[in-house]
């Protein structure tokens, strides 16, 4: 990479403002884990079509392995680590853990940030519409009905607590 492909690029991380010096059609996905720190977003396919490296960009969930950073310049992105420091945790991460949803949990930081878009823009789904919301995303331990138990739960306590 010659020095005039970099470029400063800034975001908002987590409710942080970043920036970066790199190219700025690198992967988003490459520069949250080898530059931000973020390494919740995982590596799966690398072609936009496992879904673990879901994170949510402005409110909508997006496969950062196939977004370039220059895309996410000058919007809010957020992962897995954000959702995981709110005090009280997120229904979603509770949903996760009390309905024990992961086996070996690779995916699960994926699903669970495209369960957090849809959840924002749907907050009484059908399970019909979570499983049709997460058929992007794979999982090849088998937990999707623990999984969509946890999400269906959650939507319910997030739906509660907004009354």
């Amino acid at each position: 990479m010659a020095i005039e492909d970099v470029d400063t690029v800034g975001l908002t991380l987590n409710g942080a403002d970043v920036e970066v010096r790199v190219d700025p059609d690198t992967p988003l996905l490459y520069v949250l884990r080898g530059m931000l720190d973020a390494k919740g977003a995982r590596y799966g396919c690398g072609a936009g079509l496992c879904g673990a490296c879901t994170v949510v960009i402005d409110g909508k969930a997006e496969f950062s392995c196939d977004v370039p950073v220059s895309v996410a310049a000058g919007r809010r992105v957020e992962t897995i680590e954000g959702l995981a420091a709110q005090v009280p945790p997120h229904p979603l991460i509770e949903e996760v853990i009390e309905r024990q949803a992961a086996q070996c949990g690779y995916c699960l930081p994926g699903i669970v940030m495209a369960s957090k878009a849809f959840l924002d823009r749907t907050p009484r789904p059908s399970r019909q519409q979570i499983a049709e919301a997460l058929d992007g995303n794979l999982c090849r331990c088998g937990t999707h009905h623990r999984i969509l138990d946890a999400v269906e739960s959650a939507a319910a306590r997030m739906s509660e607590a907004a009354r």
